[in-house]
Protein backbone atom coordinates (compact mmCIF):
# COMPACT_ATOMS: atom_id res chain seq x y z
CA UNK A 1 0.00 0.00 0.00
CA UNK A 2 1.38 3.36 -1.04
CA UNK A 3 0.35 6.00 1.44
CA UNK A 4 1.76 9.42 2.34
CA UNK A 5 4.03 9.48 5.34
CA UNK A 6 1.66 11.79 7.19
CA UNK A 7 -1.95 12.15 6.15
CA UNK A 8 -5.14 12.91 8.01
CA UNK A 9 -7.65 10.09 8.10
CA UNK A 10 -11.16 10.25 9.50
CA UNK A 11 -11.70 7.30 11.74
CA UNK A 12 -15.19 6.12 12.58
CA UNK A 13 -16.30 3.60 15.24
CA UNK A 14 -19.19 2.95 12.88
CA UNK A 15 -21.31 0.92 15.23
CA UNK A 16 -21.26 -1.68 17.94
CA UNK A 17 -23.45 -4.64 18.68
CA UNK A 18 -23.78 -5.39 22.37
CA UNK A 19 -25.51 -8.60 23.55
CA UNK A 20 -28.61 -8.35 25.74
CA UNK A 21 -27.94 -8.03 29.45
CA UNK A 22 -30.04 -7.65 32.58
CA UNK A 23 -30.10 -3.96 31.78
CA UNK A 24 -32.62 -3.75 28.94
CA UNK A 25 -31.87 -0.06 28.25
CA UNK A 26 -28.31 0.30 26.95
CA UNK A 27 -26.76 3.78 26.81
CA UNK A 28 -23.55 3.35 24.81
CA UNK A 29 -20.27 5.24 24.62
CA UNK A 30 -16.96 4.36 22.92
CA UNK A 31 -13.63 5.71 24.20
CA UNK A 32 -10.55 5.70 21.94
CA UNK A 33 -7.07 5.37 23.44
CA UNK A 34 -3.71 5.77 21.68
CA UNK A 35 -0.57 4.02 22.92
CA UNK A 36 2.52 6.20 23.35
CA UNK A 37 5.50 4.86 21.41
CA UNK A 38 8.11 5.26 24.15
CA UNK A 39 6.28 4.59 27.40
CA UNK A 40 3.61 2.24 25.99
CA UNK A 41 1.16 4.19 28.10
CA UNK A 42 -2.46 4.33 26.90
CA UNK A 43 -3.77 7.87 26.62
CA UNK A 44 -7.37 8.82 25.96
CA UNK A 45 -7.79 10.46 22.55
CA UNK A 46 -11.52 11.06 22.45
CA UNK A 47 -15.05 9.83 23.06
CA UNK A 48 -18.07 9.34 20.87
CA UNK A 49 -21.40 10.86 21.74
CA UNK A 50 -23.69 8.91 24.06
CA UNK A 51 -26.48 7.01 22.31
CA UNK A 52 -29.54 5.97 24.29
CA UNK A 53 -31.76 2.91 24.23
CA UNK A 54 -30.06 0.64 21.72
CA UNK A 55 -27.67 -2.27 21.68
CA UNK A 56 -26.66 -1.44 18.11
CA UNK A 57 -25.51 2.20 18.29
CA UNK A 58 -24.37 3.99 15.11
CA UNK A 59 -22.11 6.86 16.18
CA UNK A 60 -21.94 10.24 14.45
CA UNK A 61 -18.79 11.64 16.07
CA UNK A 62 -15.60 10.77 14.20
CA UNK A 63 -11.93 10.75 15.23
CA UNK A 64 -9.40 12.48 12.95
CA UNK A 65 -5.92 10.95 13.20
CA UNK A 66 -2.66 11.53 11.32
CA UNK A 67 -1.52 8.29 9.72
CA UNK A 68 2.21 7.53 9.56
CA UNK A 69 2.99 4.67 7.22
CA UNK A 70 6.35 3.96 8.81
CA UNK A 71 4.95 3.73 12.38
CA UNK A 72 2.84 1.17 14.20
CA UNK A 73 -0.01 3.17 15.71
CA UNK A 74 -1.73 1.04 18.37
CA UNK A 75 -5.36 1.80 19.19
CA UNK A 76 -7.72 0.62 21.94
CA UNK A 77 -11.48 0.95 21.97
CA UNK A 78 -13.42 0.62 25.21
CA UNK A 79 -17.21 0.41 25.15
CA UNK A 80 -19.30 1.50 28.14
CA UNK A 81 -22.88 1.55 29.29
CA UNK A 82 -23.38 5.06 30.65
CA UNK A 83 -25.10 5.10 34.05
CA UNK A 84 -24.86 8.79 34.93
CA UNK A 85 -23.69 12.19 33.68
CA UNK A 86 -20.29 11.72 35.30
CA UNK A 87 -17.24 12.32 33.09
CA UNK A 88 -15.31 9.79 35.19
CA UNK A 89 -15.25 6.70 32.98
CA UNK A 90 -14.83 4.40 35.98
CA UNK A 91 -18.35 5.34 37.09
CA UNK A 92 -19.86 3.55 34.09
CA UNK A 93 -20.28 -0.15 33.25
CA UNK A 94 -17.56 -1.65 31.09
CA UNK A 95 -19.04 -3.64 28.16
CA UNK A 96 -15.89 -4.76 26.32
CA UNK A 97 -12.83 -3.62 24.36
CA UNK A 98 -10.71 -4.39 21.32
CA UNK A 99 -7.17 -3.62 20.16
CA UNK A 100 -5.86 -2.98 16.65
CA UNK A 101 -3.53 -0.68 14.69
CA UNK A 102 -4.55 2.22 12.51
CA UNK A 103 -2.81 0.50 9.62
CA UNK A 104 -5.05 -2.57 10.04
CA UNK A 105 -8.17 -0.46 9.57
CA UNK A 106 -6.80 1.48 6.59
CA UNK A 107 -5.49 -1.72 5.00
CA UNK A 108 -8.77 -3.62 5.39
CA UNK A 109 -11.00 -4.09 2.37
CA UNK A 110 -12.92 -0.88 1.87
CA UNK A 111 -11.26 0.57 4.98
CA UNK A 112 -13.72 -1.41 7.13
CA UNK A 113 -12.65 -3.63 10.03
CA UNK A 114 -14.95 -5.71 12.22
CA UNK A 115 -13.60 -6.87 15.60
CA UNK A 116 -15.00 -8.93 18.45
CA UNK A 117 -15.15 -7.16 21.81
CA UNK A 118 -13.60 -8.93 24.82
CA UNK A 119 -12.47 -8.14 28.34
CA UNK A 120 -15.17 -9.73 30.48
CA UNK A 121 -14.28 -13.38 31.26
CA UNK A 122 -16.90 -15.91 30.22
CA UNK A 123 -19.10 -13.37 28.47
CA UNK A 124 -19.75 -12.54 24.82
CA UNK A 125 -19.31 -8.79 24.59
CA UNK A 126 -20.47 -8.20 21.00
CA UNK A 127 -18.61 -6.68 18.05
CA UNK A 128 -17.43 -3.26 16.92
CA UNK A 129 -17.14 -2.09 13.31
CA UNK A 130 -14.41 0.43 12.50
CA UNK A 131 -14.07 2.39 9.26
CA UNK A 132 -11.47 4.83 7.95
CA UNK A 133 -11.28 7.19 4.99
CA UNK A 134 -8.54 9.58 3.91
CA UNK A 135 -9.67 13.17 4.32
CA UNK A 136 -9.58 15.57 1.42
CA UNK A 137 -8.03 19.03 1.67
CA UNK A 138 -11.45 20.66 1.34
CA UNK A 139 -12.00 23.26 4.06
CA UNK A 140 -15.48 24.39 2.99
CA UNK A 141 -18.24 24.68 5.58
CA UNK A 142 -21.92 24.14 4.72
CA UNK A 143 -24.79 25.73 6.63
CA UNK A 144 -28.27 24.49 5.88
CA UNK A 145 -31.79 24.42 7.25
CA UNK A 146 -34.44 21.87 6.37
CA UNK A 147 -38.19 21.66 6.78
CA UNK A 148 -40.79 19.08 5.76
CA UNK A 149 -44.46 19.02 4.87
CA UNK A 150 -47.11 16.30 5.19
CA UNK A 151 -44.86 13.59 6.61
CA UNK A 152 -46.34 10.18 7.30
CA UNK A 153 -48.14 9.84 10.66
CA UNK A 154 -46.48 7.14 12.76
CA UNK A 155 -47.73 7.68 16.33
CA UNK A 156 -51.11 6.17 17.23
CA UNK A 157 -52.11 8.86 19.73
CA UNK A 158 -50.31 11.78 18.10
CA UNK A 159 -48.63 12.81 14.89
CA UNK A 160 -44.89 12.09 14.49
CA UNK A 161 -41.70 13.18 16.20
CA UNK A 162 -39.45 13.49 13.13
CA UNK A 163 -35.69 13.83 12.88
CA UNK A 164 -33.20 13.52 10.01
CA UNK A 165 -30.09 11.35 9.68
CA UNK A 166 -27.49 12.28 7.03
CA UNK A 167 -25.18 9.67 5.49
CA UNK A 168 -22.29 10.06 3.05
CA UNK A 169 -21.62 7.33 0.52
CA UNK A 170 -18.46 5.23 0.60
CA UNK A 171 -16.48 3.79 -2.32
CA UNK A 172 -17.83 0.28 -1.63
CA UNK A 173 -21.45 1.40 -1.90
CA UNK A 174 -22.09 1.53 1.85
CA UNK A 175 -23.06 4.64 3.82
CA UNK A 176 -21.54 6.30 6.90
CA UNK A 177 -23.62 8.44 9.23
CA UNK A 178 -22.37 12.02 9.42
CA UNK A 179 -25.11 14.11 11.07
CA UNK A 180 -28.35 13.90 13.03
CA UNK A 181 -30.80 16.73 13.51
CA UNK A 182 -32.76 17.40 16.66
CA UNK A 183 -36.18 15.80 17.16
CA UNK A 184 -39.23 17.99 16.50
CA UNK A 185 -42.12 16.72 18.64
CA UNK A 186 -45.68 16.02 17.50
CA UNK A 187 -45.77 17.49 13.98
CA UNK A 188 -46.03 16.40 10.37
CA UNK A 189 -44.60 19.73 9.18
CA UNK A 190 -41.31 20.12 11.08
CA UNK A 191 -38.85 22.98 10.72
CA UNK A 192 -35.41 21.96 11.97
CA UNK A 193 -32.84 24.38 13.33
CA UNK A 194 -30.04 25.52 10.97
CA UNK A 195 -26.82 23.54 11.37
CA UNK A 196 -23.25 23.76 10.11
CA UNK A 197 -21.18 20.81 8.90
CA UNK A 198 -17.74 20.56 7.24
CA UNK A 199 -18.12 19.63 3.58
CA UNK A 200 -15.48 16.92 3.92
CA UNK A 201 -17.62 15.31 6.65
CA UNK A 202 -20.63 15.41 4.33
CA UNK A 203 -18.94 14.18 1.14
CA UNK A 204 -15.14 14.29 1.71
CA UNK A 205 -14.85 17.21 -0.67
CA UNK A 206 -16.44 15.38 -3.63
CA UNK A 207 -19.34 17.67 -4.57
CA UNK A 208 -21.09 14.95 -6.58
CA UNK A 209 -20.79 12.14 -4.04
CA UNK A 210 -24.19 10.82 -3.01
CA UNK A 211 -25.61 12.06 0.28
CA UNK A 212 -28.51 10.02 1.68
CA UNK A 213 -31.00 11.49 4.14
CA UNK A 214 -33.30 9.25 6.19
CA UNK A 215 -36.38 10.58 7.96
CA UNK A 216 -37.39 8.86 11.22
CA UNK A 217 -40.12 9.14 13.81
CA UNK A 218 -38.45 9.20 17.23
CA UNK A 219 -39.51 6.63 19.85
CA UNK A 220 -38.43 6.73 23.47
CA UNK A 221 -37.38 3.07 23.47
CA UNK A 222 -34.95 3.61 20.58
CA UNK A 223 -36.99 1.67 18.01
CA UNK A 224 -37.39 4.69 15.73
CA UNK A 225 -39.89 4.30 12.88
CA UNK A 226 -38.60 4.80 9.35
CA UNK A 227 -40.66 7.40 7.44
CA UNK A 228 -38.70 7.62 4.19
CA UNK A 229 -35.52 8.76 2.50
CA UNK A 230 -34.11 10.82 -0.34
CA UNK A 231 -30.69 11.16 -1.93
CA UNK A 232 -28.89 14.27 -3.10
CA UNK A 233 -25.36 15.67 -3.37
CA UNK A 234 -23.55 18.66 -1.92
CA UNK A 235 -23.63 20.33 -5.31
CA UNK A 236 -27.41 19.88 -5.43
CA UNK A 237 -27.81 21.09 -1.84
CA UNK A 238 -25.67 24.16 -2.48
CA UNK A 239 -28.01 25.11 -5.32
CA UNK A 240 -30.51 26.14 -2.64
CA UNK A 241 -28.49 29.11 -1.41
CA UNK A 242 -31.00 31.47 -3.00
CA UNK A 243 -33.92 29.11 -3.54
CA UNK A 244 -35.51 25.98 -2.08
CA UNK A 245 -34.47 22.46 -3.01
CA UNK A 246 -37.53 20.22 -2.85
CA UNK A 247 -37.23 16.45 -2.37
CA UNK A 248 -40.07 13.96 -2.31
CA UNK A 249 -39.63 11.52 0.56
CA UNK A 250 -40.60 7.97 -0.37
CA UNK A 251 -39.34 4.53 0.43
CA UNK A 252 -36.34 4.06 -1.83
CA UNK A 253 -36.96 7.07 -4.07
CA UNK A 254 -33.83 8.97 -5.17
CA UNK A 255 -33.50 12.58 -6.27
CA UNK A 256 -30.25 13.04 -8.19
CA UNK A 257 -28.31 16.19 -9.02
CA UNK A 258 -29.76 17.67 -12.19
CA UNK A 259 -27.58 18.93 -15.10
CA UNK A 260 -30.53 20.99 -16.35
CA UNK A 261 -30.00 23.41 -13.47
CA UNK A 262 -28.00 26.54 -14.45
CA UNK A 263 -25.70 26.16 -11.43
CA UNK A 264 -24.52 22.72 -12.53
CA UNK A 265 -21.11 22.58 -14.23
CA UNK A 266 -22.77 20.22 -16.73
CA UNK A 267 -25.57 22.68 -17.52
CA UNK A 268 -26.43 22.60 -21.22
CA UNK A 269 -27.10 26.25 -22.02
CA UNK A 270 -28.47 27.16 -25.45
CA UNK A 271 -26.26 30.27 -25.42
CA UNK A 272 -22.78 29.13 -24.36
CA UNK A 273 -20.69 26.04 -23.64
CA UNK A 274 -20.23 24.73 -20.11
CA UNK A 275 -16.76 24.30 -18.62
CA UNK A 276 -16.55 20.62 -19.64
CA UNK A 277 -17.40 21.38 -23.26
CA UNK A 278 -14.97 24.31 -23.34
CA UNK A 279 -12.09 22.14 -22.10
CA UNK A 280 -12.95 19.35 -24.54
CA UNK A 281 -13.13 21.71 -27.50
CA UNK A 282 -10.05 23.75 -26.54
CA UNK A 283 -7.70 20.76 -26.30
CA UNK A 284 -9.44 18.54 -28.82
CA UNK A 285 -9.48 20.90 -31.77
CA UNK A 286 -5.70 21.28 -31.62
CA UNK A 287 -4.62 17.73 -30.94
CA UNK A 288 -7.06 16.12 -33.39
CA UNK A 289 -4.94 17.47 -36.24
CA UNK A 290 -2.26 14.92 -35.28
CA UNK A 291 -4.65 11.94 -35.38
CA UNK A 292 -5.03 10.31 -38.78
CA UNK A 293 -8.48 8.73 -38.43
CA UNK A 294 -10.07 11.37 -36.14
CA UNK A 295 -11.70 8.59 -34.07
CA UNK A 296 -11.58 9.26 -30.33
CA UNK A 297 -12.64 6.77 -27.64
CA UNK A 298 -14.51 8.83 -25.02
CA UNK A 299 -15.37 7.61 -21.52
CA UNK A 300 -17.25 8.94 -18.54
CA UNK A 301 -16.47 8.14 -14.93
CA UNK A 302 -18.73 8.41 -11.89
CA UNK A 303 -22.31 7.62 -12.91
CA UNK A 304 -25.20 5.19 -12.51
CA UNK A 305 -26.01 3.64 -15.86
CA UNK A 306 -29.39 2.63 -17.22
CA UNK A 307 -31.34 0.45 -17.01
CA UNK A 308 -30.34 -1.05 -13.64
CA UNK A 309 -28.43 1.86 -12.08
CA UNK A 310 -25.06 0.06 -12.07
CA UNK A 311 -22.22 2.34 -10.95
CA UNK A 312 -19.38 2.73 -13.45
CA UNK A 313 -16.09 4.63 -13.43
CA UNK A 314 -15.25 3.91 -17.09
CA UNK A 315 -18.25 3.83 -19.42
CA UNK A 316 -18.34 4.82 -23.12
CA UNK A 317 -20.07 8.16 -23.63
CA UNK A 318 -21.72 6.89 -26.80
CA UNK A 319 -23.16 3.90 -24.94
CA UNK A 320 -21.38 1.37 -27.20
CA UNK A 321 -19.08 -0.90 -25.18
CA UNK A 322 -17.79 -2.60 -28.33
CA UNK A 323 -16.93 0.63 -30.13
CA UNK A 324 -16.46 3.69 -27.87
CA UNK A 325 -15.04 5.79 -30.73
CA UNK A 326 -16.53 9.19 -31.53
CA UNK A 327 -15.98 10.87 -34.90
CA UNK A 328 -14.01 14.07 -34.36
CA UNK A 329 -14.26 16.49 -31.45
CA UNK A 330 -17.83 17.34 -32.46
CA UNK A 331 -18.70 13.67 -32.11
CA UNK A 332 -17.21 13.63 -28.62
CA UNK A 333 -19.25 16.69 -27.62
CA UNK A 334 -22.44 15.17 -29.03
CA UNK A 335 -21.87 11.92 -27.11
CA UNK A 336 -21.13 13.89 -23.94
CA UNK A 337 -24.41 15.80 -24.12
CA UNK A 338 -26.37 12.65 -24.96
CA UNK A 339 -24.79 10.85 -22.02
CA UNK A 340 -25.87 13.61 -19.62
CA UNK A 341 -29.48 12.91 -20.55
CA UNK A 342 -29.11 9.16 -20.04
CA UNK A 343 -27.02 8.62 -16.88
CA UNK A 344 -27.25 9.76 -13.27
CA UNK A 345 -24.11 11.52 -12.02
CA UNK A 346 -22.73 9.66 -9.03
CA UNK A 347 -19.62 9.92 -6.85
CA UNK A 348 -16.98 9.07 -5.79
CA UNK A 349 -14.45 10.41 -8.32
CA UNK A 350 -12.22 7.48 -9.28
CA UNK A 351 -9.47 8.03 -11.87
CA UNK A 352 -7.68 4.67 -11.90
CA UNK A 353 -10.22 2.67 -13.98
CA UNK A 354 -10.02 5.05 -16.97
CA UNK A 355 -6.23 5.42 -16.76
CA UNK A 356 -5.81 1.64 -16.67
CA UNK A 357 -8.20 1.18 -19.61
CA UNK A 358 -6.23 3.59 -21.82
CA UNK A 359 -2.89 2.24 -20.58
CA UNK A 360 -3.93 -1.23 -21.72
CA UNK A 361 -4.46 0.16 -25.24
CA UNK A 362 -1.07 1.94 -25.18
CA UNK A 363 0.68 -1.24 -24.00
CA UNK A 364 -0.30 -2.98 -27.23
CA UNK A 365 1.71 -0.56 -29.44
CA UNK A 366 5.10 0.44 -28.06
CA UNK A 367 7.18 0.53 -31.26
CA UNK A 368 6.92 4.32 -31.58
CA UNK A 369 4.34 4.30 -34.38
CA UNK A 370 1.60 5.57 -32.10
CA UNK A 371 1.43 7.83 -29.03
CA UNK A 372 -1.63 8.20 -26.79
CA UNK A 373 -2.94 11.31 -25.03
CA UNK A 374 -5.59 10.92 -22.31
CA UNK A 375 -7.60 14.04 -21.47
CA UNK A 376 -9.48 13.83 -18.15
CA UNK A 377 -11.90 16.56 -17.04
CA UNK A 378 -13.24 16.53 -13.50
CA UNK A 379 -15.00 18.79 -11.02
CA UNK A 380 -14.47 16.51 -8.02
CA UNK A 381 -11.64 15.80 -5.63
CA UNK A 382 -10.01 12.47 -6.51
CA UNK A 383 -11.23 9.60 -4.33
CA UNK A 384 -8.81 6.80 -5.25
CA UNK A 385 -5.44 8.55 -5.02
CA UNK A 386 -3.52 5.41 -4.00
CA UNK A 387 -4.84 3.41 -6.96
CA UNK A 388 -4.38 6.36 -9.33
CA UNK A 389 -0.74 6.86 -8.37
CA UNK A 390 -0.16 3.15 -8.99
CA UNK A 391 -1.85 3.47 -12.40
CA UNK A 392 0.28 6.51 -13.32
CA UNK A 393 3.53 4.81 -12.30
CA UNK A 394 2.62 1.77 -14.41
CA UNK A 395 1.61 3.95 -17.38
CA UNK A 396 4.81 6.04 -17.28
CA UNK A 397 6.69 3.35 -19.20
CA UNK A 398 4.12 3.43 -22.03
CA UNK A 399 3.61 5.80 -25.00
CA UNK A 400 1.04 7.83 -23.05
CA UNK A 401 0.54 11.35 -21.67
CA UNK A 402 -2.27 12.35 -19.31
CA UNK A 403 -3.86 15.81 -19.19
CA UNK A 404 -6.14 16.54 -16.23
CA UNK A 405 -8.31 19.66 -16.26
CA UNK A 406 -10.11 20.58 -13.05
CA UNK A 407 -13.30 22.59 -13.52
CA UNK A 408 -15.39 24.34 -10.87
CA UNK A 409 -14.60 25.66 -7.38
CA UNK A 410 -13.31 22.44 -5.74
CA UNK A 411 -9.96 22.34 -3.96
CA UNK A 412 -7.61 20.46 -6.28
CA UNK A 413 -4.49 20.49 -4.08
CA UNK A 414 -4.23 16.70 -4.10
CA UNK A 415 -4.01 16.70 -7.90
CA UNK A 416 -0.60 18.35 -7.68
CA UNK A 417 0.74 15.02 -6.40
CA UNK A 418 0.11 13.54 -9.83
CA UNK A 419 1.81 16.35 -11.75
CA UNK A 420 5.44 15.29 -11.43
CA UNK A 421 7.09 18.57 -12.44
CA UNK A 422 8.82 18.93 -9.07
CA UNK A 423 8.45 15.57 -7.32
CA UNK A 424 8.13 12.43 -9.45
CA UNK A 425 5.03 10.34 -8.73
CA UNK A 426 5.75 7.16 -6.77
CA UNK A 427 3.81 4.10 -5.71
CA UNK A 428 4.90 1.37 -3.33
CA UNK A 429 8.49 2.51 -3.49
CA UNK A 430 8.59 2.74 -7.31
CA UNK A 431 9.17 6.06 -9.05
CA UNK A 432 7.42 6.86 -12.31
CA UNK A 433 9.81 6.33 -15.20
CA UNK A 434 8.73 9.65 -16.78
CA UNK A 435 6.61 12.66 -15.90
CA UNK A 436 3.46 12.00 -17.95
CA UNK A 437 0.80 14.02 -16.09
CA UNK A 438 -0.10 17.68 -16.58
CA UNK A 439 -2.79 19.11 -14.25
CA UNK A 440 -4.36 22.56 -14.46
CA UNK A 441 -7.45 24.14 -12.87
CA UNK A 442 -9.56 25.69 -15.62
CA UNK A 443 -10.51 28.66 -13.45
CA UNK A 444 -6.96 29.97 -13.76
CA UNK A 445 -7.50 30.49 -17.52
CA UNK A 446 -10.98 32.00 -17.61
CA UNK A 447 -11.02 35.45 -19.17
CA UNK A 448 -12.55 37.98 -16.80
CA UNK A 449 -14.47 39.65 -19.60
CA UNK A 450 -16.23 36.37 -20.38
CA UNK A 451 -14.45 35.77 -23.68
CA UNK A 452 -14.72 31.97 -24.07
CA UNK A 453 -12.48 31.83 -27.13
CA UNK A 454 -9.65 33.51 -25.25
CA UNK A 455 -10.17 31.27 -22.21
CA UNK A 456 -9.97 28.15 -24.37
CA UNK A 457 -6.86 29.35 -26.19
CA UNK A 458 -5.06 30.00 -22.90
CA UNK A 459 -5.99 26.57 -21.57
CA UNK A 460 -4.94 24.68 -24.69
CA UNK A 461 -1.58 26.45 -24.94
CA UNK A 462 -0.65 25.58 -21.36
CA UNK A 463 -1.84 21.99 -21.13
CA UNK A 464 -0.40 20.95 -24.49
CA UNK A 465 3.00 22.59 -23.98
CA UNK A 466 4.51 19.51 -22.31
CA UNK A 467 3.23 16.89 -24.78
CA UNK A 468 6.13 17.18 -27.31
CA UNK A 469 8.78 16.74 -24.60
CA UNK A 470 6.86 13.82 -23.08
CA UNK A 471 6.64 12.13 -26.48
CA UNK A 472 10.37 12.62 -27.07
CA UNK A 473 11.23 11.31 -23.61
CA UNK A 474 9.41 8.05 -24.40
CA UNK A 475 11.10 7.69 -27.79
CA UNK A 476 14.55 8.31 -26.30
CA UNK A 477 13.94 5.89 -23.43
CA UNK A 478 13.20 3.17 -25.99
CA UNK A 479 16.01 4.11 -28.36
CA UNK A 480 13.56 4.93 -31.16
CA UNK A 481 15.21 7.16 -33.76
CA UNK A 482 13.35 9.76 -35.87
CA UNK A 483 12.51 8.56 -39.36
CA UNK A 484 14.26 10.30 -42.27
CA UNK A 485 12.39 13.32 -43.56
CA UNK A 486 12.00 11.81 -47.04
CA UNK A 487 10.88 8.44 -45.83
CA UNK A 488 7.58 7.22 -47.14
CA UNK A 489 6.86 5.66 -43.75
CA UNK A 490 3.98 7.32 -41.85
CA UNK A 491 4.82 9.63 -38.97
CA UNK A 492 3.94 8.55 -35.40
CA UNK A 493 0.22 9.12 -34.85
CA UNK A 494 -1.21 10.74 -31.73
CA UNK A 495 -4.19 8.81 -30.42
CA UNK A 496 -6.36 10.79 -28.05
CA UNK A 497 -8.66 9.35 -25.41
CA UNK A 498 -11.13 11.43 -23.45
Amino acid sequence: MDLPQSRSWEFDPLNTRVPATKIEVTVSLVVLYLQAVGTKEWREFGRTEVIDNTRNPDFVRKFVLDFFFEEKQNLRFDVYNVDSRSCNISKHDFLGQTFCTLGEIIGSTGGRLERTLSGIPGKKCGVIILTAEELSNCRDIATMQLCANKLDKKDFFGKSDPFLVFYRSNEDGTFTICHKTEVIKNTLNPVWQPFTIPVRALCNGDYDRTVKVDVYDWDRDGSHDFIGEFTTSYRELSRGQNQFNVYEVRHGMEVACNPSQPTSLHYMSPYQMNAYAMALKAVGEIIQDYDSDKLFPAYGFGAKLPPDGKISHAFPLNGDNDNPNCVGIEGVLESYFQSLRAVQLYGPTNFAPVINKVANCAAEITDGSQYFVLLMITDGVISDMVQTKEAVVNAASLPLSIIIVGVGPAEFDAMEELDGDEVRVSSRGRLAERDIVQFVPFRDYIDRSGNQVLSMARLAKDVLAEIPDQLLSFMKSRGIEPRPALSSSPLPQLHRHI
